[in-house]
C-alpha cells in the first residue's frame, strides 16, 4: 500500500507535463489565454506535490522514481517550452531572428535547470529563475514594441548566470507569510487579466500586477535584514 500512494504521488507529478503538452498545444495555435489556464493548473500541481511527496515519504517507497528530476522535467517543459514557443508565435520579438532567439533562451535555460548552484543555501534562486512563463505573461499584458521585447529576455537569460537572488515564495522563510499574501494577491490579477483578454486588461488589473511585481524584483534587497 506504500509503495501504490507513493507511485500516486508521482503519477499526479507527472499529469503537470500532461497539462503543460496541452498548453502547449494552445500555445502554438496563439490560443494564449487557454495555454496560462493550464500552465495555472499546472503551477498547483507543482505546488501541492512536494508537500505530497514528503507526506507519503516516495524517496523511500518508490525508490526507483527520482521525484527531483520528475519535477524537473515537468517544470522546464511548463516554465521554459511553453512560453518560448508562445513567446515566438505571439510575434512580441518581432524580427525574423525570434526563433533563433527562443532557440538560445532554451539552450541557456537547460544550462540554469541543470546548475547545482541554482538555489542558494537558504532556498533562494541564484540568478533569474527561468521563469519565461511570468516573463511572457507581463508581456502579452503590457504588449511593449519589439525592441524592448528582444532586450528583456535577452537580459533575462543573462541575468540567469548572474550572482542575483530571487526568492522562492512558498520555501524562503524570510517575509514568508508577505510573500505568500503577495503569491495570492498576483495569482487573483493574473486570473483577473486573463478573463479580461490579456492586453485588454483593465488599468486596475495591471497596476496591480506592476505593483507586486515590484515588491518580488525588491525582496531580495531584505534578504539579511
Amino acid at each position: 500500500m506504500p509503495f501504490v500512494k507513493g507511485f500516486l504521488v508521482h503519477c499526479f507529478t507527472a499529469s503537470g507535463a500532461a497539462l503543460g503538452l496541452a498548453a502547449l498545444l494552445c500555445a502554438s495555435t496563439g490560443q494564449f489565454t487557454a495555454m496560462f489556464a493550464l500552465l495555472g493548473a499546472a503551477f498547483i500541481v507543482d505546488a501541492v506535490d512536494g508537500t505530497l511527496a514528503r507526506r507519503y515519504r516516495v524517496a523511500e517507497t518508490v525508490p526507483q522514481i527520482d521525484g527531483v528530476i520528475l519535477d524537473l522535467v515537468v517544470d522546464f517543459l511548463t516554465y521554459v517550452v511553453v512560453p518560448l514557443v508562445a513567446l515566438w508565435r505571439s510575434g512580441l520579438l518581432g524580427t525574423p531572428l525570434a526563433a533563433i532567439i527562443c532557440a538560445f533562451i532554451c539552450a541557456a535555460s537547460s544550462l540554469y535547470f541543470a546548475d547545482r548552484r541554482m538555489k542558494t543555501h537558504d532556498l533562494w534562486f541564484r540568478g533569474f529563475p527561468a521563469i519565461w512563463n511570468v516573463l511572457v505573461f507581463y508581456m502579452l499584458v503590457f504588449q511593449p514594441g519589439p525592441i524592448i521585447s528582444t532586450l528583456a529576455v535577452v537580459i533575462a537569460a543573462c541575468l540567469m548566470f548572474t550572482p542575483l537572488v530571487f526568492v522562492h515564495p512558498l520555501r524562503v522563510i524570510r517575509l514568508r507569510l508577505a510573500t505568500l499574501m503577495a503569491t495570492g494577491a498576483w495569482s487573483v490579477a493574473a486570473v483577473a487579466a486573463l478573463v479580461q483578454g490579456l492586453s485588454q486588461s483593465d488599468l486596475s488589473t495591471k497596476a496591480a500586477l506592476i505593483g507586486i511585481g515590484i515588491y518580488f524584483v525588491a525582496l531580495p534587497l531584505f534578504r539579511n535584514h
